[in-house]
């Protein structure tokens, strides 16, 4: 109950400015229902940018923007260094959040993103033009991975499905309830995907590319045993701001 209260107090805050008229009521009903309160005030800020989630697109963790801003942080020394523009691939982008982190903090960066649901396409354009990308400095990619994928990147960026489907108990049910199937669930162990980027990114990235991936703490193990099948001459693997490991660098 608290935390309904507090969820109905934020969304008279962030979506009518502390004035409740007859939508506000309506969508009291919806937090009632159990539906998250992103989807409900429409919109969550992710490292500067705002992020509409009008198609329902999977919402931003703040778990992934602690290992983004880390991202960032790396690229732009890096770039700072060799004095070169870089070209990065958000993959899955679903909202494009990722994709339009890299834009909004690095500069001259170009990003393509790729996705696979048409509604989810439409949800990134939608939000390259709230948050004033120019056109120059991205392209959209309806592609199931890697498949339409054309070119080699600097950096291709992931945060793929990856629950297991026998933790699907453990999820919460508004996230079930709500929140898109395609972008949770990674097969039968939740590795299905990471494995296929694991697999193929090599082939998509120039020299001294890196690869960044979102995984379940509980995946670490049997990802180092992938990336020992597939030769990868380095690996990191790094915690989120809640002490648990939640990302992969590999190069």
């Amino acid at each position: 109950m608290k935390k309904l209260n507090r969820e109905i107090q934020w969304l008279l805050k962030e979506k009518y400015n502390n004035n409740p008229n007859k939508k506000f009521k309506k969508d009291v009903k919806r937090l009632e229902r159990g539906e998250p309160i992103d989807y409900v005030i429409g919109f969550v800020n992710f490292l500067g940018n705002k992020i509409d989630l009008s198609k329902k697109p999977f919402i931003p963790e703040p778990e992934t923007e602690y290992w983004v801003l880390t991202a960032i942080n790396a690229i732009n020394a890096i770039k700072r260094k060799r004095r070169k523009n870089i070209c990065c691939l958000d993959i899955f982008s679903g909202s494009g959040c990722i994709g339009l982190a890299i834009l909004k903090n690095i500069k001259k960066a170009r990003v393509d993103f790729a996705e696979k649901e048409k509604k989810f396409l439409k949800q990134i354009k939608i939000n390259l033009k709230i948050n004033k990308i120019a056109e120059e400095r991205y392209k959209i990619i309806q592609s199931d991975i890697f498949k339409n994928i054309k070119k080699q990147y600097d950096y291709i960026l992931a945060n793929p499905p990856y629950i297991a489907k026998n933790r699907k108990n453990k999820i919460q049910k508004s996230v079930l309830e709500f929140e898109p199937k395609s972008t949770l669930f990674g097969g039968k162990d939740g590795l299905f995907y990471i494995r296929k980027i694991l697999e193929q990114a090599r082939i998509f990235l120039k020299n001294e590319g890196k690869v960044y991936i979102e995984f379940d703490s509980g995946q670490k193990k049997e990802i180092e045993r992938i990336i020992k099948r597939l030769n990868y001459k380095n690996h990191q693997f790094s915690k989120d701001q809640f002490d648990r490991w939640r990302y992969l660098l590999v190069w």
